[in-house]
């Protein structure tokens, strides 16, 4: 018997071996896309850089000067490069949380409850000062225009800090309207953007009278920014919650518990000073409600105010 063999041309198994090969090359990039420990680690959730904002309420150069403690503690104790960043009002840095440009943020509690309606974030820590999570707002007026009650507000300029400020608006004008001063139907408000300024204000005579923090402008009476002489403190508000550090919400969790861990434990006073801060302790979002409560209380639109 005569039997006949076929063979391939050596063109079409080089061909079928391609084949072949290509087909298991992509079978295994599938499984690769499809197995969870094959996943590339998530930039977002875990960034080689931490983006750390700080809030506008004295200048930029300043703020930038007295944090660079916090910038290198944070290094050290997350393992991460940090950023310092410092926005040129409270808008801007409400609207860098809501495009999650920043994975912490040091808000005042008022910026806080509007960056919150719009942003992924959540807040973890507050300043601890005398044992207490809480600080208050001062009322000041002009000393050589005798500015020394809310009754002898009425008629004049009034200076107030950022619109979104806690301490140099909202407590402050609460404070007025108690006494039964309201914005432009008993005196005139300006607002010339930061603690410092609203000071500087009232003691320069350029307002009559101004609102803001009470450590802040305690700070500024021991530093000689501004002349004790030339400014009257009026009134003290009562407590309320501290500025908030906050942190994307979506960061990992386990970096998460990091960030707040380091907060928690941080004792070193030379990175503690500028915060005026002896520690910090942990807070959560519902302590905030009674900044929510207040604004109400003012009828304040917060769609207008970020």
């Amino acid at each position: 018997m005569i039997s006949f063999i076929f063979r391939k041309p050596l063109t079409t198994i080089v061909s079928l071996t391609l084949l072949t090969l290509i087909s298991c090359s992509a079978s295994d990039n599938q499984t690769k896309n499809t197995n969870p420990e094959n996943t590339k680690v998530d930039t977002k959730a875990n960034p080689e850089k931490l983006v750390v904002a700080l809030l506008p309420d004295e200048s930029v150069s300043t703020v930038i000067q007295n944090n660079k403690g916090l910038e290198t503690y944070l290094e050290e104790q997350l393992n991460k490069d940090i950023e310092l960043f410092v926005s040129t009002d409270y808008s801007s840095m409400i609207e860098a949380a809501s495009n999650e440009r920043l994975d912490l943020a040091y808000f005042g509690p008022l910026s806080y409850v509007l960056a919150k309606t719009k942003s992924n974030i959540e807040a973890f820590a507050a300043l601890e000062k005398d044992g207490e999570t809480t600080y208050k707002s001062v009322v000041i007026g002009n000393a050589e225009a005798g500015i020394d009650s809310y009754e002898k507000i009425e008629g004049k300029t009034m200076a107030y800090g950022d619109q979104a400020s806690t301490s140099s608006h909202l407590i402050p004008k609460s404070m007025l309207m108690e006494k039964g001063l309201k914005p432009e139907e008993n005196y005139q408000e300006v607002f010339v953007g930061s603690h410092d300024a609203v000071a500087v204000a009232v003691a320069n005579g350029k307002a009559q009278a101004g609102g803001l923090s009470k450590p802040i402008y305690t700070a500024l009476i021991e530093k000689g920014t501004i002349d004790e002489n030339k400014v009257i403190l009026i009134e003290e508000s009562k407590p309320y919650p501290q500025y908030p550090w906050t942190m994307r919400s979506n960061l990992d969790p386990q970096l998460k518990q990091q960030i707040k861990q380091a907060f928690l434990e941080l004792e070193d006073e030379t990175v503690l000073k500028p915060f005026k801060a002896e520690g910090f302790q942990s807070v959560e979002d519902k302590d905030y409600n009674v900044v929510r409560d207040l604004g109400k209380l003012l009828d304040l639109d917060f769609a207008k105010i970020n």
